[in-house]
């Protein structure tokens, strides 16, 4: 858990910055950058997202080494974890930030906002509902990712459904490390879920109720009226 809590967080810190700057730095965005600038970040996100992980992983050991002292471990899985996925993370803050209506920010420039204050005070907040979402789907991808870390070195449940439960024939092990991984993802996905339903300013509280009643008459009132589906 520590070592997708520790990614997770350094794949953010790396991600979250690429994600905006993809979005306000292209022509006709908040704070449009120069063309090279956005061609080489682009290809560089495109480049790594491209690397199957596992490929990523032998590719990133030196690397691992130089900042660690090791490639084998739990501890040294979090450098190829890190560069796997931030550019997932980024494209995901991308679409995310994507979605916010450009009517707001429009609104937002007429009122003199600087590009700062846009970003922070209108895009991020107007795109929390679908960051958090898009967080679920990275800390999820991740999990699953140091499990397959088991396979040249890493820790975890992938190195103990691995080299107990499948090279050693121990098929309990092997199925109750499945087990874990199924009920870990069932958890973070409900609260993930949950938080970016209450976080959604357009459907919350006693609007969600009034929703349903409001659909729950409709369908009733539909009923009664001869030749309606």
């Amino acid at each position: 858990m520590y070592l997708t809590v520790i990614s997770t967080f350094f794949a953010y810190l790396i991600g979250l910055p690429l994600g905006v700057i993809a979005v306000v730095g292209e022509p006709g965005g908040v704070r449009p950058l120069p063309r090279p600038v956005m061609t080489v970040l682009n290809f560089v996100i495109n480049i790594l997202r491209s690397v199957p992980f596992l490929i990523l992983m032998v590719v990133v050991i030196p690397l691992s080494r130089l900042i660690l002292g090791t490639s084998i471990g739990t501890v040294a899985t979090i450098v190829p974890l890190v560069v796997a996925a931030f550019p997932f993370v980024a494209r995901l803050v991308e679409s995310s930030l994507r979605e916010v209506d450009g009517g707001v920010i429009e609104a937002a420039e007429s009122m003199g906002c600087s590009p700062f204050q846009i970003i922070t005070k209108v895009i991020l907040p107007e795109s929390r509902p679908s960051l958090i979402s898009g967080f679920t789907t990275a800390f999820i991808t991740i999990l699953s990712y140091g499990a397959m870390a088991g396979a040249i070195g890493g820790g975890g449940l992938g190195a103990m459904a691995l080299n107990l439960g499948y090279q050693r024939r121990m098929t309990i092990i092997l199925w109750v490390s499945v087990v874990v991984l199924v009920i870990l993802v069932q958890i973070f996905q409900s609260v993930g879920t949950r938080a970016a339903v209450r976080m959604d300013k357009r459907v919350r509280g006693q609007d969600r109720k009034k929703f349903r009643k409001e659909q729950k008459k409709k369908v009733q009132k539909e009923r009664r009226i001869p030749g309606a589906m």
